[in-house]
C-alpha cells in the first residue's frame, strides 16, 4: 500500500508511468476508440473518464516543456457547431497542474490514431464524451 496516489491508478498504470521517458507519449482513450488493435501495450481504466484519470495522472506525470504542445485531441471529422465541451476541461486540468497554459493540438482522425499506435500505452478509459481522445507527451522533472 502506498500513501497519496490516486486509487484510479492501477498498479499496471503506475508502472508505465514510471517507465516513461522524456518525450514517450500515452493515450487516454474514450470509450470508442479502437485502443487493443492499435496498442503496443494496453491497460484498462473501464469505468473512469478521461478528467478524473488526467487529474490524477499528473500530480505525478510532468508535460513536456520543448514542445510547443505536448498535449493533442482528434480533429472532429464532421462539422461540430462547437468544439468539444470536455477539451475545455482537459484544459483547465492541465493548465492547473503545470502552472501554465497549454495548447491542445489537434490531429486528423488517421493520423492521430497512426499517432497511437507508436505511442508507449493507450489507457482504455470509460470516457463517453465525443472526441474525448487525449495524447500526452512526458516531460522531464525539474530540479530545483
Amino acid at each position: 500500500m502506498l500513501k497519496n496516489i490516486s486509487s484510479l491508478l492501477s498498479p499496471d498504470l503506475l508502472k508505465i508511468l514510471a517507465e516513461m521517458g522524456h518525450g514517450d507519449e500515452i493515450v487516454l482513450a474514450d470509450s470508442n476508440f479502437p485502443a487493443a488493435s492499435h496498442a503496443a501495450c494496453l491497460v484498462r481504466a473501464d469505468g473512469h473518464s478521461v478528467p478524473d484519470l488526467l487529474t490524477a495522472i499528473l500530480k505525478l506525470f510532468p508535460l513536456d516543456t520543448f514542445v510547443e504542445s505536448p498535449a493533442a485531441v482528434m480533429e472532429p471529422v464532421d462539422e461540430v457547431a462547437s468544439e468539444p465541451a470536455v477539451w475545455s476541461d482537459y484544459r483547465n486540468i492541465m493548465n492547473a497542474a503545470e502552472g501554465r497554459e497549454i495548447l491542445l493540438s489537434r490531429v486528423e482522425r488517421y493520423q492521430f490514431y497512426d499517432r497511437a499506435k507508436t505511442a508507449y500505452a493507450i489507457v482504455a478509459t470509460g470516457e463517453t464524451a465525443i472526441y474525448g481522445n487525449l495524447i500526452l507527451k512526458k516531460g522531464v522533472i525539474q530540479s530545483s
